[in-house]
């Protein structure tokens, strides 16, 4: 809008410059001295007039000194002068009124003029240019692309092959219609693409474009909502009028539920914008008049919420699930990825593929671009394994906050809740192993313990939940076992959050409660429309409720105990790790081990390239030879030595 401002004060600007000019370039009368008309008598019946030109009421004319002069008849016709010029044979012209030109009438339009461009441009602007100014309301907004334009193929599409075979018979549908048609087959009209966000889905819709070599039209589901009633609907009739024109042809729609949520889901009645819009997306997939070679594909991660009309076969014939990829898959997206970063040769695509359990394909990508940035900042020449790990500790624990600044006693009490919580996690069953113990503030935490699966998981055991459950605790029962009652902080909020998440889940929706027994309790939580929550009648009583809150407390308590039990037999343990987190700052794998064996700890590899490149940073400042000590082995921990690190909980403080 901003623009659209300055644009306008600039034609006015310009408007008043032209006007200007025109003024100064318009026709100018040559006058000495203007004289009133008893002078002009006076003058006349002296015989100092030599000649004098009449035109209207304007009157100019020459003395005998050749001088000139200008006057103003008072009276239209005034025969006295012209009696007293005759007598005294002065010569007397007559002209005619000069009429307006053309540039004159330009002038005078010339505000209007400017005026009505500004309206023009205004309107433009409202209505969207190029797509028929202010009375293109009822215009589909739908991007056709044809197939130069998309450079996208299946070859750049990772990770879900099922997903890739089904659209990829869209492809053959369109080339060669016959030999499907032959045994009877019809060409499906619509595929809808289902899975959570950030798996592909528009990615494949776009490969499909590129591959299909034929028209495409793309368009968002917000694009057919507008204030005015009944403008999606007339979007529709034209997108699909364009579509049958350019028959065969695809049609995308992203986010198809922001236009195809259930109707009659409100409490503003069924007669609004957005069920008009899709009424009509409802008929012209399948209504009387057929929208043959015209396949619609739509993507959305909310099937839920759709019209059931929306979804039955003959609109959306195939319904296409775009899952979270497996480890093959993670591995063959980072392999697409990495393509375009040079990489060095101790990457190994298929290591951390394992590491990245439940990510999506956008977190993948996200994963390699970090570690390009991460290599560019370090002024390497290729990407290494290094950058990719902190690339993957950065997107699943956040950005370190180096500059945070904290007290010792904050630091210690971090260090000895992020133990407790691997501590836990190490001695429960089916637990997932300890990857990562961290006292650096990342994102909103002040601490993270994180715990990475051996494999990718697609269904969770009671014992796994408990276990869960008493890891959450573990870090709550450290500060209060090591520090007193009176010193436990806020630091397990997000803990304590989870952890009745995950009981009450076990109750009310996974039957993994004894007592409550396989029963589905307090479903309405979830329904996201007002009408339907309001008209739905609760399904638990009151006694019910009673008995859900007590087994929630029942399973909380019994892991909670647990959890304090643990603790306190590995009480040394959890001193080592928290002195370890001191020093170090930052722990794996092998350093855990190591305190869980009950052996010297190692070095972390990140803490040795650290003390490498500050000496290295002394030496080059003092300009002296400094002698770089090679580890002699595992180190044993000083109590004394207190480290520089801070943080705590995976939660925030």
């Amino acid at each position: 809008m901003n623009d659209a401002i300055k644009t306008i004060l600039l034609w006015l600007v310009i408007g008043i410059i032209l006007i200007s000019v025109f003024n100064n370039f318009g026709p100018r009368r040559e006058t000495d001295k203007p004289i009133n008309y008893s002078q002009l008598i006076s003058e006349v019946k002296q015989g100092n007039v030599q000649s004098v030109t009449i035109s209207d009421q304007n009157i100019t004319g020459t003395l005998q000194n050749n001088s000139k002069f200008v006057s103003y008849l008072p009276m239209p016709q005034d025969t006295t002068l012209l009696q007293e010029l005759v007598d005294k044979k002065v010569v007397v012209k007559g002209k005619p009124p000069e009429q307006p030109g053309i540039l004159a009438h330009l002038i005078s339009l010339l505000p209007w003029i400017v005026i009505l461009a500004i309206w023009i441009y205004v309107l433009r602007q409202q209505a969207g240019v190029g797509k028929g100014g202010a009375f293109s309301f009822g215009r589909s907004r739908a991007r056709l692309l044809n197939s130069d334009q998309v450079k996208v193929t299946f070859a750049d599409v990772a990770g879900c092959e099922e997903a890739k075979e089904e659209v990829k018979e869209l492809v053959d549908f369109l080339k060669d219609p016959g030999k499907f048609q032959r045994l009877g087959g019809k060409i499906p009209r619509g595929v809808l693409l289902v899975g959570p966000p950030g798996t592909g889905k528009t990615l494949l819709a776009r490969a499909v474009a590129g591959e299909a070599k034929v028209p495409f039209f793309t368009i968002s589901g917000s694009d057919f909502v507008e204030m005015f009633v009944g403008v999606g609907a007339s979007r529709v009739r034209d997108m699909f009028d364009q579509a049958k024109k350019q028959a065969p042809c695809i049609i995308f729609i992203d986010e198809i539920d922001a236009v195809g949520r259930h109707r009659g889901a409100g409490l503003g009645g069924g007669h609004d914008e957005r069920e008009q819009t899709l009424n009509q997306l409802l008929v012209e997939m399948d209504g009387f008049q057929g929208s043959e070679g015209v396949i619609v594909v739509a993507a959305t991660n909310r099937p839920d919420v759709l019209d059931p009309a929306l979804l039955r076969p003959g609109r959306f014939d195939r319904q296409v699930v775009v899952g979270l990829p497996d480890v093959r898959g993670r591995e063959q997206i980072l392999r697409v990825h990495s393509r375009k970063v040079p990489t060095s040769d101790d990457v190994d695509v298929a290591v951390i593929a394992r590491s990245t359990p439940g990510f999506s394909g956008a977190d993948l990508a996200n994963i390699v671009n970090e570690a390009a940035l991460f290599a560019a900042r370090a002024n390497k020449r290729s990407v290494d394994m290094e950058d990719f790990e902190k690339a993957k500790d950065k997107v699943i624990m956040g950005t370190e906050r180096r500059s945070m600044v904290m007290t010792d006693e904050e630091k210690k009490l971090t260090a000895y809740h992020e133990a407790g919580h691997a501590i836990v996690g190490l001695n429960v069953p089916s637990h997932d192993p300890v990857h990562k113990v961290t006292i650096i503030p990342r994102g909103r935490a002040l601490g993270v313990t994180m715990f990475l699966p051996e494999g990718d998981k697609y269904s969770y055991t009671r014992e796994y939940l408990e276990s869960k459950l008493s890891s959450l605790f573990g870090g709550r029962l450290a500060e209060e076992i090591i520090f007193g009652a009176g010193k436990v902080t806020t630091g397990a909020s997000n803990d304590i959050q989870k952890a009745t998440e995950i009981a009450r889940n076990m109750v009310t929706k996974w039957g993994l409660s004894e007592k409550v027994g396989p029963l589905t309790l307090g479903g309405n939580d979830e329904e996201v429309f007002l009408g339907h929550s309001i008209t739905r009648h609760k399904d638990i009583s009151e006694a019910t409720s009673s008995v859900v809150d007590s087994e929630v407390r029942d399973i909380i308590e019994r892991n909670y105990q647990r959890a304090e039990k643990i603790l306190k037999e590995n009480i040394e343990k959890l001193h080592t790790m928290a002195e370890a987190l001191i020093k170090y700052e930052t722990i794996g794998q092998e350093q855990i081990q190591d305190i869980m064996a009950g052996r010297a700890i190692r070095e972390p590899a990140s803490w040795r390239n650290k003390e490498v490149s500050e000496k290295a940073k002394q030496q080059s400042s003092s300009e002296q030879p400094i002698k770089t000590e090679e580890s002699k082995g595992p180190l044993k921990l000083d109590e004394e030595n207190q480290g520089t690190a801070s943080a705590n909980g995976s939660s925030i403080n």
